[in-house]
C-alpha cells in the first residue's frame, strides 16, 4: 500500500530527524533554523513545545506540529490584512468609510461612485454605523 504524506507530514518528517515519530525540541530548533533561516533560543523553543504539547510527554507529535504549522500562518495572514486595512483606511482613520474605500479602489482602477462603496462597506458592516471596522474587513475578505 501506497501512503500520501499531506505536506505537514513531510515538514514533520523533515524535522523528525531521529525518526521517532516525535519532534524534540532540539529538533524544532534546527528545523525553524534549516526551514526560516531564524535562530530561536532554547528558552523559546521549549515555551512553543510546551504550549503546544497535547499529551505532556515533552515532545511534539504530528497534530501538534500542525497546529503549530497553521497558527503560524495565521499570524502571518492577520499580520497582512492589518497592512491591507491600513491602506484602505487610510488617514489614520479607525475604519474604511466609502470615501477612503472610493480612494483606494480609485488607485486601483477601479472606479466607483460614493454610493457604490456606501453598499459594498454596507455588506459587512455588522454593527451598522456606516464604517467598515477591523473585524468587519477580516470577515470580508475570507
Amino acid at each position: 500500500m501506497v501512503h500520501h504524506y499531506n505536506e505537514f507530514e513531510l515538514v514533520f518528517r523533515h524535522c523528525d530527524v531521529d525518526g521517532d515519530g516525535k519532534i524534540s525540541p532540539k529538533e524544532l530548533q534546527h528545523c525553524v533554523k534549516m526551514v526560516c533561516g531564524d535562530e530561536i533560543s532554547p528558552k523559546e523553543v521549549e515555551d512553543i513545545v510546551y504550549s503546544l504539547d497535547s499529551d505532556g510527554d515533552g515532545f511534539l507529535g504530528l497534530d501538534d506540529f500542525v497546529g503549530l504549522v497553521k497558527s503560524t500562518g495565521e499570524e502571518e495572514k492577520m499580520k497582512d490584512l492589518k497592512e491591507a486595512f491600513g491602506m484602505y483606511a487610510m488617514d489614520g482613520g479607525e475604519g474604511i468609510t466609502p470615501w477612503s474605500l472610493q480612494r483606494m479602489l480609485n488607485r486601483l482602477d477601479e472606479l466607483k461612485t460614493i454610493d457604490e462603496c456606501t453598499v459594498m462597506i454596507s455588506h459587512f458592516d455588522l454593527n451598522c454605523d456606516g464604517v467598515l471596522h477591523f473585524e468587519e474587513f477580516v470577515i470580508m475578505m475570507q
